[in-house]
């Protein structure tokens, strides 16, 4: 039986290599295999004003959107929800009133992005050709530390998809039944070294929104697990929390507590998901595929928190540092398909990169 489409050859080193077989998996596979026939993307115009685009992101529950450059006629970058919060905390820290700050939504993205660049901050875009492995996808996303990465078509200029840990490990996961199951799968996430463990980054309920902020910044995380007097996980706040903020103009609410903010969340909020200290590798494998969510709050028998799991904490673990390396590379081993367009990324003709895009468009289901 061929796994995936993958020839035979593959299949009998997929069968003798147990430990790493996702990861010779990956390899067997091209960013390509993950585009949908017909997909959508939300793409803006640096030229289009901050707070229409903040507004898109809203609506399509969506955290970050492709940037097109009329003027250099190309993609610059991807505007995100930190470069939303390294606005609000820059002019918050300024001493701006909420007026002043209300106005920022009135700049254009080129505007916020000028800034980025004085701060040393500025983010270039990090993109991966569709014929590149998906192997090499989940090793650009850990080594960057971004969370979405567009498939860039360099001949044509196009994005055609955004690929991101859940979608990677969701197509993994729908051949893992087909596939030999590591020995690894049934030890514990702590005994493998896999995810956040002991004094995990959190916030009390009574935490100022700023400080909530600070921490998103400064230590790179995506998600923080709301905790109660006795330490008992809560609720969870995310960095797409942030976004009712430029929702419902409330720019000059930082001081209020995390718990205050989340009384504005978004209908998008994924829910708080956990798991037990004790659950192997493949229970929560099975847990955050099958909730579609980025991380598990792991808990002991009394609900206390004891640690984090990320998608890209398991991503890497079972791609990038297998128990048993490769005998052999697989980056050019299947053969090139014919090239494919997307049906809402860009404009114009497939064989050029388009002259304009539209402020705001539909995206597909994934978030």
């Amino acid at each position: 039986m061929a796994i995936g489409g993958a020839s035979s050859d593959f299949n009998a080193i997929f069968f003798d290599n147990h430990n790493a077989v996702y990861s010779l998996f990956m390899k067997a596979h091209k960013c390509y295999d993950l585009i949908p026939t017909s997909t959508k993307l939300v793409v803006f115009d640096t030229h289009l004003p901050v707070r229409k685009a903040f507004y898109a992101l809203v609506y399509n529950g969506v955290r970050a959107a492709p940037l097109w450059d009329s003027d250099k006629q190309q993609f610059i970058g991807m505007l995100t929800i930190t470069d939303f919060i390294k606005i609000l905390i820059r002019h918050y820290e300024a001493g701006d009133n909420a007026e002043r700050m209300r106005a920022l939504e009135n700049q254009q993205i080129s505007h916020w992005r000028e800034q980025f660049e004085q701060d040393g901050c500025l983010t270039p875009l990090v993109s991966i050709d569709p014929n590149e492995s998906l192997h090499r996808a989940v090793q650009v996303l850990c080594e960057s530390k971004v969370h979405r990465l567009p498939v860039l078509d360099k001949r044509t200029g196009n994005i055609t998809y955004i690929l991101t840990h859940k979608r990677l490990i969701k197509f993994l996961s729908l051949y893992m039944n087909d596939l030999p199951k590591p020995e690894f799968m049934t030890s514990t996430p702590r005994e493998l070294g896999i995810g956040s463990w002991g004094d995990v980054l959190s916030c009390h309920v009574g935490t100022p929104l700023h400080d909530a902020l600070e921490l998103f910044l400064k230590n790179r995380v995506s998600a923080l697990p709301l905790i109660d007097e006795q330490g008992r996980v809560v609720d969870i706040y995310a960095k797409f929390d942030v976004i009712s903020l430029a929702a419902e103009n409330s720019y000059d609410k930082l001081d209020c507590t995390v718990q205050e903010a989340l009384s504005h969340r978004s209908e998008w909020f994924e829910g708080v998901h956990t798991c037990l200290e004790t659950d192997p590798l493949h229970v929560v494998m099975e847990t955050i595929v099958k909730a579609e969510v980025h991380r598990l709050i792991v808990t002991d028998k009394d609900k206390k928190v004891v640690g984090v799991v990320s998608l890209s904490d398991i991503l890497k673990y079972l791609i990038l540092d297998p128990a048993q390396q490769p005998p052999m590379s697989f980056g050019a081993t299947s053969s090139t398909p014919m090239p494919r367009t997307s049906s809402a990324s860009t404009a114009g003709s497939n064989d050029s990169p388009p002259s304009s895009i539209p402020e705001a468009v539909e995206i597909d289901e994934d978030n």
